[in-house]
């Protein structure tokens, strides 16, 4: 694979932790730049990993994870929407307090995690090209990264805007991404 044809798969890998880190950014009371560089690493450092996986396991069991992968990651992006959806409508009718400064690295990692079940199906399928594994990863990773920090300064700008919207649109943001994967794979 040809340096090109990298870079547009690492951007085109990062487009979906760069929807869901807009929405976490809008979500947060003014997050700071070291806030969207945290999350930024979060998910680029998993988007670097889950790539590896997909190729050792493309290397073992490439059928299984290609069945499962689509159901897996449309399941945790359900939850964490839904989730996100209600918690911006208990915000809503709950006037106590105002946004939070900081995600939990928990639920970061989650995101992350869901968000990048589309890189380990492609590090399936590059398990049986001739590509380094090693530069792909990173390449995917470093896009990630910045475009998941974009995502978060975005949504800084956005968030005030939405007011407590925010968060139930970042809910249903997660909702449609997981909605696209599942889409994606059974479309034609």
């Amino acid at each position: 694979m040809n340096l090109s044809a990298t870079i547009l798969l690492a951007f085109g890998m990062s487009m979906d932790a760069f929807a869901a880190s807009i929405g976490k950014g809008a979500t947060l009371h003014k997050p700071k730049f070291s806030e969207a560089l945290r999350t930024g690493l979060i998910f680029g450092v998993i988007e670097t990993l889950t790539p590896l996986i997909g190729w050792g396991l493309g290397m073992l069991a490439s059928q299984f994870v290609l069945e499962w992968n689509h159901w897996i990651a449309f399941i945790l992006l359900m939850f964490l929407g839904g989730r996100m959806v209600l918690e911006g409508f208990r915000a809503e009718t709950d006037d106590a307090g105002e946004a939070p400064h900081r995600h939990g690295f928990w639920l970061l990692v989650t995101t992350a995690i869901a968000t990048s079940l589309d890189a380990m199906a492609v590090g399936v399928g590059l398990a049986f090209l001739q590509v380094n594994i090693l530069t792909t990863a990173l390449a995917i990773g470093c896009a990630t990264l910045v475009m998941s920090t974009l995502g978060m300064m975005i949504g800084r700008f956005i968030g005030p805007l939405l007011g407590k919207r925010a968060e139930i649109l970042g809910g249903i943001v997660l909702i449609g991404i997981g909605i696209e994967i599942l889409w994606s794979h059974f479309a034609p």
